[in-house]
């Protein structure tokens, strides 16, 4: 592990610099400069490992035509990672931490490597009362990440919800230009939509359900806690670094448009006629969990509105066979999450209804945020 020397450190924690940091805690802070904190081991190793994936090292195979599956979400659907703080100690208690802190320096530091400015991050180790003075936890625990989020907006997000293409093209010396590797992203088939949440560790804990089902994106209607907030990212344990997460997405247009995919809507709600042990029973034939699914979770207090619950195409109720009253709100969206999830994987391939483009797009919907394809986007090397 490599140590920083003295004039490196930051150990000043009333310096603009760790002042412009802490400001991140706040909502204020984060709409103002575009950026937000990953605090502790679990969110900074993801962070880490995402880096990692984008710029260690090209596709020795990128410049080959071929026509590969994802295997992950693309990479400008996920935070980028800026700057990362860290106290030495820290990192000692977690080696893994530190060991791709190491590759991520080898490449950094590299001089046979030419990364783009967008690659380039600000490493600092900094003095435990740094740390405490920048992090929003109670106890710091010595490892702090500042991230930028995606700017996801829905002109964007349809593009990755009814699937996409990626080609590498590459560009030579004499302005001529090969494609080379083709990346199909395939169509979101389920996905949680939360509407108007406001606790921050319901948020968190459902972004890292739905990371942990399969689950392709998470929507965040207008009225929802900000799901960049230090304690989502807590409570996600690095989940916002592997799945989207789409924020303010007007739900009459999502809804209205995943319909039109191919898609289903399902709303949980307590009071409804079916049940998801009918569901997981295919004793209803309309709606099955086979199909590609939006969850509709409602706010924690009030649930869905009469005009939210109407958007979706059933509700769905989880049957309460004790005492108890209601289930709080991430363990609902888990149980439906998951439902849906288990159902998609363990059936045949045959059973499984495929998500249908609307009709007269070629393979694919329009990619709106697109200009000179409608169904490609290219990443030059």
């Amino acid at each position: 592990m490599v140590h920083v020397s003295d004039e490196f450190v930051v150990d000043n924690p009333r310096s603009e610099r760790v002042k412009r940091v802490a400001q991140l805690a706040t909502r204020a802070g984060r709409r103002k400069q575009g950026k937000f904190l990953a605090e502790g081991p679990q969110p900074v190793r993801e962070a880490l490992r995402l880096w990692l994936r984008t710029w260690e090292s090209p596709d020795v195979n990128a410049a080959s035509q071929q026509r590969i599956p994802a295997q992950y979400a693309p990479q400008e659907y996920l935070p980028a990672l800026e700057a990362l703080y860290f106290d030495p100690a820290a990192l000692e208690r977690h080696p893994g931490v530190a060991s791709l802190l190491d590759q991520v320096r080898g490449t950094l530091f590299d001089p046979q490597r030419e990364l783009p400015p967008e690659a380039r991050l600000f490493l600092r180790e900094a003095t435990e009362e740094v740390l405490a003075a920048m992090g929003d936890a109670e106890t710091s625990q010595g490892i702090l990440a500042v991230c930028r989020p995606p700017a996801i907006q829905f002109e964007g997000l349809d593009s990755l919800l009814v699937g996409m293409r990626e080609t590498t093209v590459w560009a030579a010396e004499d302005g001529t230009s090969t494609a080379g590797t083709i990346v199909d992203y395939a169509p979101v088939r389920l996905a949680p939509v939360l509407v108007r949440l406001q606790d921050p560790g319901n948020v968190g804990t459902l972004i890292r359900v739905a990371d942990a089902a399969g689950a392709g994106v998470v929507v965040l209607t207008p009225g929802s806690t900000d799901p960049w907030a230090p304690k989502v990212v807590r409570a996600a344990a690095g989940s916002h670094f592997h799945i989207p997460v789409a924020t303010g997405i007007d739900l009459d247009q999502l809804t209205t448009f995943v319909r039109e995919n191919g898609a289903q809507v399902l709303a949980a709600d307590g009071y409804a006629a079916t049940s998801l042990a009918e569901l997981q029973l295919q004793e209803e034939s309309s709606a099955s969990l086979l199909h590609p699914t939006y969850w509709l979770l409602g706010n924690e207090a009030h649930g869905l509105s009469d005009h939210e619950g109407a958007l979706a195409d059933y509700g769905v109720a989880i049957p309460l066979y004790g005492q108890a009253e209601s289930l709080n709100v991430a363990l609902a969206g888990a149980l439906c999450l998951y439902a849906s999830a288990i159902a998609q994987r363990s059936a045949p391939e045959a059973q499984v209804p495929q998500t249908l483009p609307p009709t007269g797009h070629e393979e694919y919907a329009p990619l709106s945020a697109l200009t000179e394809h409608p169904f490609e986007r290219g990443g030059t090397r």
